[in-house]
């Protein structure tokens, strides 16, 4: 991992929403790195998995100049990488993919089921009561989001709505439902810095 006074932080520039979480970051004084190929991944400090289309991204990975990249993104994520996932990145660090055999990385303990609020036309915008960002409640935008549906004894509720559990964590290992990235509010991104710095 690099050793600089600011983190750097990959972002997977596959497909997806990519360029705000880079903004978000870099805001905060950190480091950013577009992740597209394998060596990307060299010397970063975390990695973001931005939301888009998990099937999507499925197919960029078994282009050429992204070849094996799961594969290194999962074992850096066993050897104690922090790893955020956002919506479709959720999906991904995902074990269990409810009624799905999609590819996934696998290393996260829980299950999710897919599109839980429906279709792009009736995303939403909810007001989440997150403990570990303080006051106040956090703008959670929900585009076709999937809900965490079970989560394991290691993994840490961090926020939940009526429909199921929309944060996580376990241990090096963050996941959110929602787009963080599409509101002003960085405390998201500030809690995964700390995650990153206080390693």
């Amino acid at each position: 991992m690099a050793s600089k006074s600011a983190p750097l932080i990959g972002v997977l520039g596959l497909q997806g929403d990519f360029e705000e979480h880079t903004a978000k970051f870099e805001s905060l004084g950190a480091q950013t790195r577009d992740v597209r190929r394998t060596s990307d991944l060299e010397s970063i400090d975390a990695l973001v998995l931005p939301g888009g289309e998990s099937t999507a991204v499925a197919i960029l990975e078994k282009s050429e100049a992204a070849k094996n990249i799961f594969d290194d993104i999962r074992e850096l994520g066993e050897q104690g990488l922090p790893i955020w996932g956002t919506c479709m990145g959720s999906i991904l660090l995902a074990k269990d993919i409810e009624g799905s055999r999609q590819g996934r990385l696998g290393l996260m303990d829980i299950s999710i089921h897919r599109n839980a609020f429906g279709p792009q036309k009736f995303s939403s915008e909810t007001l989440l009561h997150i403990p570990a960002l303080g006051e106040p409640n956090f703008p959670g935008v929900f585009i076709r989001a999937p809900i965490i549906t079970k989560a394991g004894k290691s993994v840490e509720v961090l926020a939940k709505t009526e429909r199921g559990i929309v944060m996580a964590r376990e241990k090096n290992l963050l996941a959110t439902v929602f787009h963080p990235e599409v509101v002003e509010d960085t405390r998201v991104h500030e809690y995964f810095l700390e995650m990153v710095t206080s390693d």
